[in-house]
């Protein structure tokens, strides 16, 4: 069978089409910009691969080698008269979204699926489980939205049992699925276009945990969904939790999330406490989760106020152990985001010395909404942070700027969630020799 998927550069559809490949499909795809995730499948061998997605370009891919089934990712639903899909439709050819290829894997492989979800640290807890199962020897199968350095960012393992999924709530993507396990490691109202209330975000969080066998989540958040503390199917976590602090990863968040990691592979595998902490210690991170791109430079994901406040806590907690001091670029993802956030913003940046705010990274946006350019954005800040909050773009006064906190040995920290042509890609591009 011949996949095609849409998309294929993005970091749901990417790892999906990787496990299709190892499990024996056709795999081929398009994007409509090149990227370093597009680079990195071709490593792994999807080569029959095209930049941009107009009609003539799938229709030459049918010709060449009829599509059986084409997977596009939620985003193209949002586009009017999709000139791939359209084709797709015109030519009688199944096109669904990701989850519907999924579950036919898992079903068809026999796998039981643990999900991590959340609005915020699921690509890392994700990471966290795959490494636990991984050290542990037990063959895994898995779905990561980031490349990680001890596998692909999409595995299929034929002899494993268990298939661990980063399950994306954005267009009720994971509601489609009926999880043996489940983690919920954060809820805070997010992507408002999909949900207009934070009611309707919080029930999405509610059905998906309700679809799931047994499920792990902080006491917080199960507070926050109405959920019943003592079913037998649920197991609540507290941040008060002292073997919490016990763990030796850097930043708090990155504990919380390392302890959920843990209880959860604990839970399903059967309780092995002291092997698990003295591996989950080892944990080396993934990418854009706090990567280092050249000394004293990092880049992270972070793309809302709890997603910075995670990233902040590591800076911090670092730069106090080296007496350095935190500077901040940050490039908002996306401008619709930042109409329903701009004020949460408020003190997430609190300890950095120096900040510099580039134009948001657009994607998916409303045309009726005005573009927020960063001067205005700074406003939202705190009085003490605009003091040290400047606009600017990714240009070589940036870079000098940048340069000029690295040779003073401060500690530089980036916060980009975009992908092609985002200021993570650009300051790749400038300061690092992996580029």
């Amino acid at each position: 069978m011949h996949i095609y998927f849409s998309g294929i550069g993005g970091t749901a559809i990417g790892p999906l089409a990787l496990i299709a490949k190892q499990a024996g499909y056709q795999v081929s795809g398009s994007d409509a910009r090149d990227s370093q995730y597009i680079e990195y499948l071709r490593s792994k061998g999807i080569t029959d691969i095209h930049i941009g997605q107009t009609k003539q370009q799938i229709t030459n891919a049918h010709d060449k080698n009829p599509i059986d089934w084409f997977v596009y990712s939620s985003a193209l639903k949002a586009e009017a008269r999709h000139p791939e899909l359209e084709f797709c439709e015109s030519h009688n050819i199944r096109a669904t979204t990701r989850d519907e290829l999924l579950n036919e894997i898992l079903s068809q492989k026999k796998l039981k699926l643990i999900a991590i979800a959340g609005t915020h640290g699921k690509t890392t807890t994700t990471a966290m489980v795959i490494w636990l199962f991984k050290q542990l020897g037990i063959p895994v199968s898995y779905s990561v939205g980031a490349k990680i350095s001890f596998g692909d960012m999409g595995n299929y393992q034929p002899d494993s049992q268990y298939f661990v999924y980063e399950a994306d709530e954005f267009d009720r993507n994971f509601l489609a699925f009926h999880p043996f396990y489940s983690l919920v490691v954060g809820v805070a109202y997010d992507h408002h276009e999909i949900f207009p209330t934070e009611a309707n975000y919080r029930q999405a969080f509610a059905d998906f945990l309700a679809q799931s066998q047994r499920a792990l989540l902080w006491q917080e958040d199960a507070v926050k969904l109405g959920l019943d503390e003592q079913a037998e199917k649920y197991r609540v976590e507290s941040y008060d939790n002292p073997q919490i602090e016990k763990l030796g990863l850097g930043g708090l968040y990155n504990r919380r999330d390392a302890w959920l990691a843990l209880s959860a592979v604990s839970q399903i595998l059967g309780p092995r406490p002291d092997e698990l902490y003295d591996k989950i210690n080892q944990f080396p991170g993934v990418s854009r989760r706090f990567e280092l791109i050249a000394e004293n430079l990092y880049s992270d994901y972070a793309h809302t106020p709890e997603k910075i406040q995670g990233v902040m806590s590591v800076a911090l907690e670092q730069a106090a152990k080296s007496g350095q001091k935190v500077v901040v670029v940050y490039e908002p993802l996306t401008n619709r985001r930042m109409h329903y956030t701009r004020d949460a913003h408020h003190s997430v940046f609190e300890g950095a010395s120096a900040i510099y705010w580039v134009p948001s990274y657009l994607a998916r946006e409303d045309p009726a909404q005005k573009i927020l350019n960063p001067e205005e954005l700074i406003k939202s800040l705190s009085p003490a942070l605009q003091s040290v909050a400047r606009p600017m773009e990714l240009n070589d006064e940036l870079k000098q700027a940048i340069q000029s906190h690295l040779d003073t040995g401060d500690l530089v920290v980036a916060l980009s969630g975009g992908g092609g042509s985002s200021l993570d890609e650009w300051l790749r591009r400038q300061f690092s020799s992996k580029a």
